[in-house]
């Protein structure tokens, strides 16, 4: 197995277009990494640079300690998944699982035996012998992955596998893949645009966003922890509340006040160094949907940080409810609440704030001043 090493990497196109800049990363052998962030961003890019199927413009990329900037894609050790499968039609399931290693001169055994060993994993075995057309999109799916499997590589690279399925064959290969990866004990390399996937599956995650990495943390430290207002927006469904206001020192305390509705910060986060000359100024204040409450008792319980809304829209999600809120003018809040909650729309309401999640963003710079 394999670490990854990728070293101020970039890449430039004719024409100045620059896809990815300045790209360092220490991926951890056996780690399930994985690439997130908008169409666009760099991330699919980033993956075929390591696959060897684009040529890196700057810098240097080590597979374990071998640089491999001038290695042949075949000869890097990887295997990687695309988004459509890429099965050749006129080979059986067994055929396409074993065309890699065919090429390789593998003994004939050695490819049964991996074959049949792959198809165990991915439970295909009872498809070795169909054609790719006679396959559902999850079977397609599996294919791909035993085709990878086989080879044995050192890393797995897989762009976006997952995007051509149905919401819910998805959350069922979320979890095959992440068996897989136990099972396998590789370096996994994963692409997406869906955040879902990325929080439930990764060891890490990178967030990027065009061409630059934003932040690479663990799942929970992303939502807990954003580092600017990018990475907490793209991070958690429903996303973020981003609330424009003002901070302002009072004799008991700091209050953050915005569309005519008035909250105070904890002490612990009032007395935060890094607010000290915010003071008076405009900053964006982030706060997440679970930690708006209609509940009366939270609302009764803090005093200091609860205010009128209006309800809009509620959604009802099975376990929980969506309240889409107004407050003054043009502050828009999502809240998650509890689905015994009696709000609806056209109701005006009184919420209550969880000021110990509050994150506090530097308006100009969009960086997380205090979480």
């Amino acid at each position: 197995m394999a670490s990854l090493s990728l070293r101020h990497i970039y890449k430039k196109y004719p024409g100045g277009v620059t896809a990815v800049s300045d790209f360092n990363l220490e991926v951890k052998d056996k780690e399930f990494l994985v690439l997130v962030g908008p169409s666009g961003c760099g991330k699919t890019t980033t993956l075929r640079m390591i696959a060897g199927l684009e040529e890196i413009s700057e810098g240097e990329l080590y597979i374990g300690d071998t640089l491999v900037n001038d290695v042949a894609p075949k000869d890097r050790k990887i295997a990687m998944v695309f988004q459509n499968y890429a099965l050749y039609p006129h080979m059986s399931v067994f055929e396409n699982m074993a065309f890699g290693l065919k090429l390789s001169k593998t003994p004939k055994e050695e490819i049964k035996r991996r074959v049949e060993e792959a198809a165990r994993v991915l439970d295909i075995t009872h498809l070795l012998d169909r054609k790719p057309k006679a396959l559902s999109g999850g079977q397609k799916q599996r294919v791909a992955l035993g085709r990878a499997i086989v080879r044995n590589p050192k890393v797995f690279l897989l762009d976006e596998p997952l995007s051509n399925l149905d919401a819910k064959l998805r959350a069922a290969m979320r979890t095959e893949l992440t068996k897989l990866h136990n099972r396998v004990g590789t370096t996994f390399v994963y692409v997406t645009h869906d955040q879902v996937e990325a929080m439930t599956m990764a060891t890490r995650i990178v967030v990027m966003k065009d061409g630059l990495i934003q932040q690479v943390d663990t799942p929970q430290n992303l939502y807990d922890m954003p580092c600017n207002i990018f990475v907490a927006g793209f991070i958690g469904t429903p996303q973020m509340n981003f609330i424009r206001g003002t901070l302002n020192k009072k004799a008991d305390g700091v209050y953050f006040e915005f569309d005519g509705a008035t909250v105070k910060l904890p002490e612990n986060k009032a007395n935060a160094p890094e607010l000290a000359d915010y003071m008076g100024k405009e900053v964006v204040v982030g706060l997440r949907p679970e930690a708006i409450s209609d509940d009366s008792k939270a609302v009764e319980n803090t005093p200091d940080a609860n205010f009128e809304v209006d309800v809009e829209v509620t959604e009802l999600m099975g376990a929980e409810i969506y309240l889409y809120l107004t407050c003054g003018e043009e502050t828009k809040l999502i809240a998650r609440v509890s689905n015994r909650s009696l709000s609806r729309a056209g109701d005006k309401v009184r919420v209550a704030f969880d000021m110990s999640r509050l994150h506090v963003f530097d308006n100009d710079t969009e960086r997380c001043i205090i979480h």
